[in-house]
């Protein structure tokens, strides 16, 4: 035992005695080795001269890039879209789109780009359902469940052993036993408080169970960037859901601690509903190692008649792509935008090219609108917004603190003419760092009703005055600078 001691002895000396070298190397890494933002690297060598050592040790956590698109790569979906994306690229060059939808010309480019870096195909025969409510969201999916005759694909961030996974579950084991073939994708990070047993005993059942990169060791995560941040749930092929809304009791308002759960999910049917199935197969097939969902097997071509509905396309991002194509939407939106801007997320941490398109906005006299929780899940990153939303409201945007509860909803409404919910926050880790998906409806009907949704959150609101944010405590003012240095790496 005293061997063992000195030889650790040893090694701290030896640690202590050479850190100078140690953190220039590691430096060297950051800076050299892994491509970043300028104000990424500069935040993580804070970390790494405040903290050495310790601090490479978290960058190895949270701070490494990844490039896997082969990791996600299927060729037989990339065949199969490849043609109605020419197609698609045909009409908008040849400006026909705009003589079909009047209304989208001004979005004609948008649509392209999403098309050409994402496969992200326009559809317009679908019927989209807002949904803000928990209660209802999960009424409304049991529903469908029930109804599911042939497939069920369920994928999460985040499940928790509660009431609301368990009357999901009684359901799925039903429809098992009903001949139904049902996959359940989870995160490992956002169900690591669900044990082993559990997805034991839903494989049990007839249950194929997949886990998004599972812990080294037991419950212990060590990768904490590119989470599965996804929610989408499939119901043969003409059902698909996507949003905010989690599978856990304070999503349906009954955690004490967040109380009322404001979340927006979009209910769709249609063609739309194929490439949420495809997302879902593409991640289902890389977290699934035993075999590969054949793809034509469970796109369900749409009865509705084109142009029967709303144009919808469904776009997602992640590390595994150089594109961050849901950032570059949210950006092109805001930069279109002539008249209004509403924006719902519970952390704005934005990127400089938003944050200065949205202060561009408000300078150029469009109105900027942005709701964020009142209180924080996640203090540090709290505080970071609230340091950018401060700004904003000096600059001129009307910004407001939801006090009804906990805000999670994700989106932007541009002009009550366009709008682009689903998963992904305003901030950076949505941006570049975790695996996500949002719906963009070109519908005019669509973007009002999500803009009165907006409004009417503002019954149960606080605006953040100007003078309000100016006289705020020399704390606050603390808390604010401290986190936003380390904003680039939150």
């Amino acid at each position: 035992m005293e061997v063992v001691w000195e030889v650790i002895q040893n090694i701290i000396s030896y640690i202590a005695g050479h850190l100078p070298y140690i953190n220039l190397i590691f430096a060297i890494i950051i800076v050299f080795i892994q491509r970043k933002d300028p104000k990424s690297v500069w935040a993580w060598l804070l970390i790494l001269y405040f903290i050495p050592v310790l601090g490479f040790v978290f960058y190895l956590l949270v701070g490494t890039d990844i490039y896997k698109e082969r990791m996600f790569r299927n060729k037989e979906i990339e065949d199969q879209l490849s043609d109605a994306v020419r197609k698609q690229k045909m009409i908008i060059g040849s400006s026909e789109l705009a003589d079909y939808y009047p209304e989208m010309a001004k979005y004609s480019d948008l649509v392209l780009y999403n098309l050409q870096t994402a496969g992200a195909i326009l559809s317009d025969d679908n019927e989209v359902q807002t949904i803000t409510d928990g209660k209802e969201k999960f009424r409304m999916l049991f529903e469908d469940l029930e109804k599911a005759q042939n497939s069920i694909h369920v994928e999460y961030y985040i499940i928790k052993d509660d009431e609301v996974f368990a009357r999901m579950k009684e359901i799925l084991c039903r429809k098992v036993k009903e001949g139904v073939e049902v996959r359940l994708l989870f995160d490992a990070m956002g169900c690591r408080t669900m044990g082993k047993k559990k997805w034991q005993e839903l494989e049990e059942s007839g249950i194929e169970i997949a886990e998004f990169f599972p812990a080294f060791f037991g419950r212990l995560q060590l990768r904490i960037n590119y989470r599965n941040h996804r929610k989408i749930v499939v119901v043969d092929g003409k059902v698909g859901y996507v949003g905010g809304f989690n599978v856990a009791r304070e999503y349906v308002g009954l955690d004490e601690k967040f109380g009322y759960w404001r979340d927006t999910h979009l209910r769709i049917e249609g063609s739309a509903v194929a490439l949420l199935q495809s997302r879902f197969i593409l991640d289902w097939n890389y977290a699934y190692r035993k075999h590969v969902i054949p793809f034509e097997r469970y796109i369900v071509e749409s009865e509705r008649m084109p142009g029967s509905g709303k144009p919808v396309q469904i776009i997602s991002s992640g590390p595994d792509t150089h594109e961050q194509s849901i950032r570059d939407t949210y950006l092109r939106l805001i930069h279109k935008a002539t008249k209004s801007i509403y924006i719902q997320t519970p952390y704005f941490i934005p990127d400089e090219a938003i944050f200065t398109a949205l202060q561009i906005a408000v300078e150029s006299g469009i109105e900027v609108n942005i709701m964020i929780p009142c209180k924080p899940d996640h203090p540090f990153v709290y505080w970071a917004t609230y340091s950018y939303i401060g700004e904003l409201v000096l600059a001129g945007a009307n910004c407001y603190t939801y006090n009804n509860g906990f805000l999670h909803a994700k989106g932007i409404v541009v002009d009550e003419e366009v709008l682009c919910y689903g998963t992904a926050n305003m901030d950076i880790r949505s941006f570049a760092l975790n695996f996500e998906v949002n719906a963009i409806v070109y519908d005019r009907e669509k973007a009002q009703e999500m803009a009165d949704c907006f409004r009417e959150d503002l019954k149960v609101c606080k605006k953040i005055s100007r003078n309000g944010y100016l006289s705020r405590s020399a704390f606050i003012r603390m808390k604010e600078r401290v986190c936003r240095l380390f904003s680039p790496v939150l």
